[in-house]
């Protein structure tokens, strides 16, 4: 059963940028695309535990900082379809308070 936590305002996260955010003992990476979507993630690479905050966006495709692949951060599958990462529904609140769903 997933449950709702809140994370915090949208406007922590720059527009094109990461954050990494701890909730009840697990780390999450959460991105904010340049056209206002947001995303959540597992916070480390399944390859090399990488940063995933720490990497480059474009869209909706995240690139991995350490090793460079790419993630879509909608499915989290990777291009090559290999270590395909966790994504978490996030959604926004009309006061931009960014609400996680966790299992």
């Amino acid at each position: 059963m997933a449950t709702s936590h809140k994370i915090g305002a949208v406007t922590q996260i720059p527009e094109g940028e990461g954050r990494t955010f701890e909730i009840k003992g697990r780390r999450l990476a959460v991105f904010r695309s340049r056209d206002g979507r947001v995303f959540a993630t597992q916070a480390e690479c399944p390859h090399r535990r990488g940063p995933l905050a720490d990497g480059l966006l474009g869209g909706i495709t995240l690139v991995c900082p350490l090793h460079e692949w790419r993630f879509n951060l909608a499915t989290g599958q990777t291009e090559n379809g290999l270590c395909p990462i966790s994504v978490y529904p996030l959604k926004l609140e009309t006061d931009g308070t960014m609400i996680v769903e966790l299992p």
